[in-house]
């Protein structure tokens, strides 16, 4: 397929979705800044204009590089863009950090963005899952089941390599920006969740970026064991005498007692590896 191929059907599934959202009376966007997020907000602003409003929930499990990044694109797709505090961690099956933990964050996120909604003359509430999403575990779908959070890109079946065409069709510059879940998301399952825990992540990943690294992941296990993933293409940086006691310092700075890279480099959702022992995960909780 030519490059003018490929334009003219990322033109026609842009004008598609745009489409679509027209059929909308309003939208309240989950709106975290990452791709997905961006396109159904830019989407949105378009069909919608000012009855589109994009809602970052703020928490300690937010990093402040991700709230930057929200503004960011936020600003540059136009969309009137809020921010509201979220309490998910007063919640103690949150901070409890089993594998419903998504659940309980989700709930407390569009429960937060229903209660403006409602406030505010707004009925729809929209988030940016896309249709890969469906074949991962992702606790999080129910509580936008519950809350009947609707999911265009789902709804038009776009999954991830479209949604990333469509932000560089639309000229957004998250479209080639890894994910990034939230900072609980690096607490292995059972490890409670703690304010100090998320920030000796966030702190952690920021040095790592500082020194060259892209997307890792700094993943925090029992007995204050920290586990780093990083790209294979990247070891031998990481393996560098200077850069390796750099990085081993630094991190036992902030608590750690123990400091390993995953042999396994880069993955994504790694921490779901325990789910088939656990054994007592149901997904219709």
């Amino acid at each position: 397929m030519s490059k003018t191929e490929v334009t003219a059907g990322v033109e026609l599934l842009a004008n598609r979705l745009v489409e679509h959202l027209r059929h909308y009376p309003d939208a309240v966007i989950a709106f975290s800044g990452g791709v997905d997020s961006a396109v159904v907000a830019a989407a949105c602003y378009r069909a919608l204009g000012d009855r589109a409003v994009a809602i970052t929930g703020v928490g300690p499990a937010v990093a402040d590089s991700e709230l930057e990044d929200a503004r960011t694109i936020a600003s540059q797709i136009g969309v009137v863009h809020i921010e509201l505090p979220t309490q998910e961690i007063d919640d103690p099956d949150y901070v409890r950090n089993d594998p419903r933990r998504c659940f309980h964050c989700k709930k407390n996120l569009y429960g937060t963005l229903r209660d403006w909604a409602s406030q505010s003359g707004f009925s729809t509430l929209v988030s940016g899952t896309n249709q890969d999403d469906l074949g991962d575990y992702r606790p999080g779908l129910q509580a936008a089941s519950q809350y009947e959070v609707r999911a265009p890109l789902v709804e038009l079946g776009i999954g991830k390599e479209h949604v990333r065409q469509l932000a560089a069709y639309w000229g957004l510059s998250v479209a080639s920006k890894p994910a990034s879940p939230c900072l609980a998301s690096r607490i292995a399952y059972g490890e409670s969740v703690t304010i100090e825990r998320l920030s000796r992540i966030e702190k952690g990943e920021r040095f790592l970026r500082g020194l060259g690294f892209h997307d890792v992941r700094a993943r925090v296990h029992a007995d204050d064991l920290l586990r780093l993933e990083i790209h294979r293409r990247e070891w031998e940086q990481f393996l560098e005498p200077d850069t390796n006691r750099l990085i081993c310092e630094f991190m036992e700075s902030l608590g750690f007692r123990f400091v390993t890279m995953d042999l396994m480099s880069r993955q994504s959702g790694s921490l779901n590896r325990v789910l088939p022992v656990l054994g007592d995960v149901d997904s219709t909780k």
